[in-house]
């Protein structure tokens, strides 16, 4: 995890205090309260969220929430960072044989309301990554670049069927959908929707690479 502005850490949330207790943490709640955090995230942006709403929506005690994390920050560069551990595994991805038939049975419902979260997430942290620019390394980290490194994999593969010219702008066209989804989320706050996902395909990657979507 990147180092984070002391001040930042200590005087996130100035209404959020409470003394450290001596008992022995237990973790085995981590995930949930992480989760709801995200949640709260999402739904409030950092400077609304609170530790008493983290506290509520996971139903836990807000001391437990303390002994775990000293302040708000570390709550939710915990949280954001570990949202990478849910990365698309390479066993479980589609393989249609063409690139444009691997980026489309990506776009399912549920891939689509996870990428709408993680963008509502981002939202919600860009107040934060604003007072600490290296933060923007642990959102990377765990909103963009797993999909990116899909995009990637598709990428490589089709260069491997000869499909696309191994000269192909792989780094910079695997970023395009991730960047215009999140432009489509965070500027001009429209839904990222199946018939957006296929206009970035057809309309914008397939042609860079030299792909004909209607061939």
């Amino acid at each position: 995890m990147t180092q984070i502005d002391a001040a930042e850490l200590t005087l996130a949330d100035t209404s959020d205090t409470a003394p450290k207790l001596g008992r022995k943490r237990d973790h085995t709640r981590d995930p949930e309260i992480l989760d709801a955090a995200l949640d709260v995230l999402a739904e409030t942006g950092y400077d609304g969220m609170t530790i008493d709403m983290v506290a509520a929506r996971a139903k836990a005690g807000k001391a437990t929430l303390y002994r775990r994390w000293p302040s708000k920050a570390h709550l939710v560069l915990d949280a954001v960072a570990c949202m990478k551990q849910s990365a698309y595994e390479e066993e479980s991805l589609p393989d249609k044989g063409t690139l444009r038939g691997d980026l489309v049975a990506m776009i399912k419902p549920h891939s689509i309301e996870d990428g709408e979260r993680k963008l509502q997430i981002m939202a919600g942290v860009m107040s934060m990554l604003s007072r600490d620019p290296g933060l923007a390394d642990v959102v990377n980290a765990a909103i963009v670049e797993p999909r990116a490194s899909v995009n990637r994999l598709f990428m490589k593969r089709a260069v491997e069927r000869g499909e696309i010219s191994a000269d192909a702008p792989i780094e910079l066209l695997a970023l395009i959908s991730p960047s215009m989804a999140s432009y489509r989320t965070l500027i001009t706050k429209k839904q990222v929707d199946r018939d957006f996902l296929i206009s970035i395909i057809d309309g914008v990657i397939l042609p860079a690479l030299g792909i004909d979507p209607k061939a």
